[in-house]
């Protein structure tokens, strides 16, 4: 049985940091691809980072444009972990953040693509 779960969210400041991790079980992260959204109140779910399947140099990685040079999407192999390194928070990043995990090539950027979820982690960046 295949199991996601995040930790890591929390209450932070504007421009402070934050690293969300996803463990998971009954799948070997380097197989899967992966994919950190977030859901603002009020919003849709959105993608955030993700992440493809494999490792070293053959490894691809995806930003939204907004979020791009200040979060890194990674994975511990041997830890079989996901992380989402979240810095310079701004306000309007408040939401639930769920990892997703999918046995598929390449980024994967809808929801649809995705098998695995996580139940999600609040964070909160207070203005």
């Amino acid at each position: 049985q295949v199991q996601l779960v995040e930790a890591g969210g929390g209450l932070v400041q504007a421009g402070g940091s934050l690293r969300l991790s996803c463990t998971s079980s009954g799948l070997s992260v380097s197989n899967y691809a992966m994919g950190w959204f977030r859901q603002a109140p009020g919003k849709e779910r959105e993608l955030v980072a993700a992440i493809s399947w494999g490792w070293g140099s053959g490894v691809r990685t995806y930003y939204s444009d907004s979020v791009k040079g200040r979060f890194t999407i990674s994975r511990d192999i041997a830890k079989n972990t996901g992380y989402l390194q979240m810095d310079s928070l701004k306000p309007e990043e408040t939401g639930i953040y769920y990892c997703a995990a999918a046995r598929a090539q390449g980024i994967l950027t809808t929801e649809g693509e995705y098998d695995y979820w996580g139940q999600g982690t609040q964070v909160t960046v207070s203005s």
